[in-house]
């Protein structure tokens, strides 16, 4: 079968000219295809945090969400 070669900006056109359902199942497809990648890097993050917190004194798994927040934006903002 012959390889058709095709630039982002064209592939991006031609799924724009697609049905709302046929758009779906392609964002469907490519967001499987990346799952695995975000499951990974979700676990890491979810156990540094966890790590982090315990460090500084504080259960990440008992605090509020408004106190999540509140240690996140400080850590960020840390010099």
């Amino acid at each position: 079968m012959p390889m058709l070669i095709l630039s982002n900006e064209q592939v991006i056109e031609i799924v724009r000219q697609l049905p709302a359902e046929q758009q779906a199942e392609i964002f469907q497809f490519l967001l499987l295809q990346q799952w695995g990648q975000w499951e990974s890097l979700s676990s890491y993050g979810a156990d540094k945090v966890r790590l982090v917190a315990q460090e500084r004194g504080f259960n990440w798994d008992t605090m509020t969400e408004p106190e999540r927040e509140a240690f996140i934006d400080d850590v960020v903002h840390e010099l």
